[in-house]
């Protein structure tokens, strides 16, 4: 099979641009010998503290454990869904091993884990033992996500497959924005904090340099969370797959991807801004006479209402025919790098729809004396609602014993529940 210049841009064009970085053909026959199989790309990403050392062919080695490299993302790429049917998301539903659970000389766990660009699982190649916190992230990310939206019609539903949300997030909607910006987030929260724990070989406790406003006496050091090098592997593992993409410029598709980028940002800034001093006192019966300070990250659930007021307030956009996000409607103010974007309209998410995706609203419960979105007028789009009675057990009359427990009874109640028709 012979590949065209367009597969062979799909799988090495990581990160954007990768003519500039010297791993790309120059010539019309480069291109003619890299599809009779006369050469093959061997590359690295670009982050910091790794490097790629120049060659006599500017990035291109015509070897054969390279060649092997390439024919093995071409094979993961075609098994694997569309790349807008599959994501890294997919991580937070199949927990990945720890490192200390690989065998050695064993196949690499980064070609059997589904979602993965060809940028990102490069990455994994490199970072193995980060794999396992990115899903966590991702995970944190969409139990977030389920929360801020739980008295929505959209809820942050899952569906059984690679893309973990469906075909909604095809659509460049709020509600997309939000869930890339609060899955950058998450992963950005967990790698801070591996870091901190001493879970990762590459980066340990935080070095961020005494804050100037912090008293003399108090002592600067305790082992904080690195979310420096939590926000830039976040940005390079989570934007990979924007930046990979190879779009005419001007088109919906680029538009997309901007969207994208823009709101990756937001997630990672919501947490590395949050982000704030921690202190501990020390002295004879709390006196507090000395007191360690360190960095350490927000809630998560402060990150999420945060993102939840951009998402509120996110900006409509367009693409432009330089390749350029600009307002639909100028009248606003121009949104910064912490501000969510997105470029279509949210569907109604009433009815169940294949097509977008969306679920609908039947069968979700509501309270009928709300006037807000969890409220039944408004969650059921006026369809009407059913009621009936639940019995529900909650621990009563709790009393503390000494020394020391709490001893509770159970009490059932009645009570009327409605349901969207």
């Amino acid at each position: 099979m012979r590949l065209s210049e367009q597969d062979l841009r799909e799988i090495l064009a990581w990160r954007g641009g990768a003519e500039k970085r010297g791993v790309w053909p120059r010539s019309r026959r480069g291109w003619q010998d890299l599809k009779r199989g006369k050469g093959a790309l061997f590359w690295k990403p670009f982050i910091p503290g790794v490097f790629r050392s120049p060659g006599p062919w500017g990035g291109l080695r015509p070897t054969m454990p390279s060649l092997l490299l390439l024919a093995a993302a071409l094979l993961s790429s075609w098994a694997q869904l569309p790349a807008e049917a599959s994501s890294w998301w997919s991580l937070a539903m199949n927990p990945v091993q720890r490192p200390e659970m690989f065998i050695i000389g064993a196949q690499p766990v980064c070609s059997q884990l589904p979602g993965l660009s060809p940028g990102q699982r490069k990455l994994c190649q490199l970072y193995q033992e980060h794999m396992a916190y990115i899903g966590e992230g991702a995970k944190t990310g969409i139990k977030e996500c389920q929360y801020q939206f739980r008295q929505r019609r959209w809820n942050c539903s899952t569906v059984d497959n690679t893309s973990v949300f469906g075909r909604v997030m095809q659509i460049g909607s709020r509600e997309t924005a939000f869930t890339y910006a609060v899955s950058a987030a998450g992963v950005v929260n967990a790698i801070s904090r591996a870091c901190r724990e001493g879970e990762l070989s590459t980066c340990g406790c935080s070095r961020t340099a005494r804050p100037k406003d912090l008293p003399r006496d108090w002592l600067w050091g305790g082992c904080g969370d690195n979310v420096e090098y939590g926000y830039r592997f976040a940005k390079e593992f989570v934007d990979a797959r924007e930046r990979e993409k190879n779009f005419a410029k001007g088109s919906e598709e680029q538009g997309r991807v901007l969207m994208n980028l823009q709101n990756n940002e937001a997630g990672r800034r919501a947490v590395y801004k949050m982000a704030d001093i921690a202190c501990k006192c020390h002295g004879v019966s709390g006196s507090c006479s000395l007191k360690t300070c360190w960095l350490q990250l927000a809630e998560f659930r402060k990150v999420g209402d945060q993102l939840k007021e951009k998402y509120d307030s996110a900006a409509a956009m367009r693409i432009t025919r330089k390749g350029k996000l600009e307002l639909v409607n100028s009248r606003f103010n121009q949104p910064t790098p912490e501000d969510l974007v997105y470029v279509d309209p949210s569907p109604d998410y009433c009815l169940r729809n294949e097509t977008t995706g969306s679920l609908g609203t039947q069968g979700r419960l509501c309270n009928k004396t709300s006037e807000g979105m969890d409220g039944c007028e408004l969650m059921c789009c006026g369809r009407g609602y059913d009621q009936f009675k639940s019995l529900q057990v909650e621990r009563c009359h709790c009393k503390f014993h000494w020394c020391c427990f709490v001893k509770c009874k159970k009490c059932t109640e009645i009570v009327d529940q409605y349901v969207c028709k």
